[in-house]
């Protein structure tokens, strides 16, 4: 099983607004720690945690520098949760689409399977390494790249629901979705629609998660029923 999990920034910063939450890093290494043998497992990270392009362009900060701070929050995000995975005892290796050599490895497609067999976790940052495009469909694309046989998305409730848990106690919780409903569905915004439409065009499955039950990352990798599968 080759899977990838997709984090996001904001959940790196724990209980903070912002920032990079080191006991938040801690508790998702032990959480990937429990994954079975076997499993090759490749992180996306956000950066909204530090920079969210798309909120800082404007008149002032241009929308392609705007994203190209975004993808460089991505990579503080990547070398930090690095350090702590491989102090925890969870061999990792971060590599950047943005070319950044002093700080990080540029990532190549054999360079990440090498990893990979040397059972590192991979931890990609810099997005597409293109500005216009989010960190679910840079995803997407290297999940497709690298061949995983599963999109394993991260959020804070157990799912996708008909409408925001948070605010309706009586929001309905889909088992199963298809590409073309979560597409279609302008109410379902777990991921960015891009990002889904090319999951679907490639036939790559998703499953949408909450990140902090205990368990939950190892149950998504053991093929267990967890979240919102969309197929």
């Amino acid at each position: 099983m080759r899977l990838l999990l997709k984090l996001s920034g904001e959940q790196l910063a724990g209980e903070n607004a912002q920032g990079f939450d080191i006991e938040r890093a801690k508790w998702i290494a032990n959480e990937i720690a429990k994954v079975p043998a076997g499993t090759e497992l490749v992180v996306v990270v956000g950066g909204g945690n530090i920079v969210r392009g798309a909120s800082v362009g404007g008149a002032e900060i241009q929308r392609v520098t705007g994203d190209n701070m975004g993808m460089l929050a991505t990579i503080i995000n990547a070398v930090a949760l690095a350090d702590v995975f491989n102090h925890s005892g969870v061999a990792t290796a971060a590599l950047s689409n943005v070319s950044c050599a002093q700080v990080i490895d540029d990532y190549t497609y054999r360079r990440a399977l090498s990893h990979l067999a040397k059972n590192r976790v991979v931890i990609v940052a810099g997005g597409t390494g293109r500005p216009y495009f989010a960190t679910d469909t840079s995803a997407l694309n290297l999940a497709i790249e690298l061949n995983c046989d599963l999109v394993a998305k991260a959020t804070k409730v157990d799912g996708v629901f008909d409408s925001d848990p948070e605010k309706n106690p009586d929001a309905r919780k889909f088992e199963n979705l298809s590409f073309a409903k979560a597409v279609e569905d302008d109410q379902i915004r777990v991921m960015d629609k891009a990002a889904l439409a090319l999951a679907a065009d490639n036939h790559k499955p998703i499953v949408v998660f909450e990140l902090l039950r205990e368990g939950n990352i190892a149950k998504v990798a053991n093929g267990e029923n967890v979240g919102t599968r969309i197929d």
